[in-house]
């Protein structure tokens, strides 16, 4: 089938952060998008507010730099939980620098980087944004995905003489968030845990300096859990829970929202209120998220409450692990039977982050004053137990899917460390570059492979070096990547687009054990071996 029966190689429903990012990962490989969005002009206020230091290794790939972008800021505060007496409940480790070479949490204003998400995607010949396009059908073929849509400035009331159009696509990802047109279409089933809180959410910019205490931290009072929070650079956050039987209208009043700001001195006279509005904390996700030519990501797939800070997080997540597998597809280097391991992957890894965020979110939402009581009683004793060590939140896994289970550290997130390469000093994705990657400790790879593993790591673009002393192509400037192969007991490491790792190979014929098995988990076309 020609390309030219193709509207688009891939259609986005769903304009927001992980389509959007999508969109420009798919088109820096060259490969043809269409992001549709429903509403005819983008949402410019804020949703989320915080990323981790995976997020910000992701952002790399679009050129984004955490630590110098006027979007972004950080804090080097410990996360803190406490009761209405003051007291410490616990301690979540948000101050130090992780092993991925980033902190461990940054702030940001959405509508900032969201449009800076935007411009690059619009900069692409290959890319195209669509505004005030309503998807209401979609169908699919053997070889394609077509969504049917409506073009009209109001979604929610269409005209019956509006005009329609088809658009025909090589895959479909729904992006569209947690009311999900494409998942409903395609019947793909939520499972939801039954976690359902109402918080009142208040952004704002304040317009006096005003003394917050700590920078990000949770007050768990019975009397009105609060979230006190960072709103990117410039801007706070605040977040009360709705209190069992409370009108949800009034509370999210303007006269409301400033009623409960004045126990922090926040007034209209030090701040502008930018949004006043009360969400529903779900936990919920998709069992399945691909169905033929179309698959769903973000919101669409998960929701999960905010107390972590991992919902966006899991979003941009889902967009860098599709981005590559379809790169492979898209350019006839692998089946589409890889698009399988996706879903299978990534389910595993949310469910993580929405039990974590559960078990948080069962800490702060306690209305009733015994209940809080007996949870402080236990968990200040919990907390003089850890002797100080906080709560470390880098413990997700990857499901099954393209990495060995039986290999140390398969499918885990791989570490970065600041290297020395071709005269350069900075953090290895910098220097050397991202993408599949496959180093020896003090030996190049290249020198004990065969033909067959050579063409296999050429045919999907693999970074091939040797890392480690002097003498090694890139110089391990702090020893991180010595410690991190050698405690596994491994000479060789390979390391996947989305940073996560593959497998590690204790010498050379185990590596081209795992590169003929990756090969296979790759679903590689013949002839891109042959």
């Amino acid at each position: 089938m020609s390309l030219n029966e193709f509207d688009t190689d891939v259609c986005i429903v769903g304009g927001g952060p992980t389509g959007t990012l999508l969109a420009v990962l798919l088109g820096q490989k060259g490969h043809r998008v269409t992001i549709l969005e429903k509403w005819p002009t983008f949402y410019e206020r804020p949703r989320a507010v915080t990323f981790d230091h995976e997020i910000a290794r992701i952002l790399g790939y679009i050129g984004v730099d955490a630590e110098n972008d006027e979007a972004i800021d950080y804090h080097t505060d410990s996360y803190d939980w406490k009761n209405a007496a003051g007291e410490t409940l616990l301690e979540v480790d948000w101050t130090s620098m992780t092993d991925s070479g980033w902190r461990t949490r940054y702030w940001f204003y959405q509508p900032e980087l969201e449009k800076r998400l935007r411009d690059l995607a619009l900069s692409m010949d290959s890319v195209e944004i669509r505004c005030g396009f309503t998807a209401v059908g979609l169908t699919q073929d053997e070889d394609s995905a077509t969504i049917h849509g409506v073009i009209t400035d109001n979604p929610e009331d269409i005209p019956a003489d509006a005009p329609r159009e088809d658009i025909r696509a090589r895959y479909v990802v729904g992006a569209d968030g947690a009311n999900s047109f494409v998942r409903n279409t395609l019947g793909l089933e939520m499972n939801d845990l039954g976690y359902f809180f109402d918080w009142l959410i208040l952004d704002l910019k304040p317009t006096q300096k005003i003394d917050y205490g700590i920078a990000h931290w949770q007050l768990c009072d019975p009397k009105r859990p609060t979230t006190i929070v960072p709103g990117g650079p410039g801007r706070r956050r605040w977040e009360f829970m709705a209190l069992p039987g409370e009108d949800l209208n009034q509370l999210a009043s303007e006269e409301s929202a400033w009623k409960l700001l004045e126990p922090w001195d926040v007034t209209p006279e030090k701040a502008i209120l930018e949004r006043s509005a009360v969400y529903r904390f779900q936990a919920r996700w998709a069992q399945e998220w691909r169905s033929g030519r179309a698959l769903i990501a973000g919101d669409a797939a998960h929701l999960m409450p905010p107390f972590a800070g991992e919902g966006m997080c899991a979003g941009l997540r889902d967009s860098l692990a599709l981005a590559w597998r379809l790169d492979l597809v898209l350019g006839g280097k692998a089946d589409d039977a890889l698009l399988d391991t996706y879903g299978e992957e990534r389910r595993e890894h949310v469910h993580y982050y929405i039990d974590f965020s559960m078990e948080l979110g069962n800490v702060i939402c306690i209305a009733d004053e015994k209940e809080a009581r007996l949870r402080d009683e236990r968990m200040i004793e919990e907390l003089k137990s850890k002797d100080g060590v906080p709560v470390n939140t880098d413990v997700a896994h990857l499901g099954p899917g393209v990495w060995i289970k039986e290999s140390a550290h398969g499918g885990e997130l791989a570490k970065q460390g600041i290297v020395e390469y071709k005269g350069q000093k900075a953090r290895f994705d910098d220097a050397v570059g991202r993408g599949w990657t496959v180093l020896g400790l003090n030996i190049d790879p290249r020198t004990i492979l065969n033909e067959a593993s050579l063409a296999t790591l050429e045919s999907i673009g693999a970074i091939v070096e040797s890392v480690g002393d002097s003498e090694s192509a890139v110089v391990d400037t702090e020893g991180l990547y010595s410690r991190w192969i050698g405690e596994a007991g491994a000479q060789f490491i390979i390391t996947r687009p989305d940073f996560y790792v593959y497998s590690t190979a204790a010498d050379a014929e185990e590596l081209q054990q795992q590169i003929a098995r990756l090969s296979d988990l790759l679903h590689l076309n013949s002839t891109v071996n042959a």
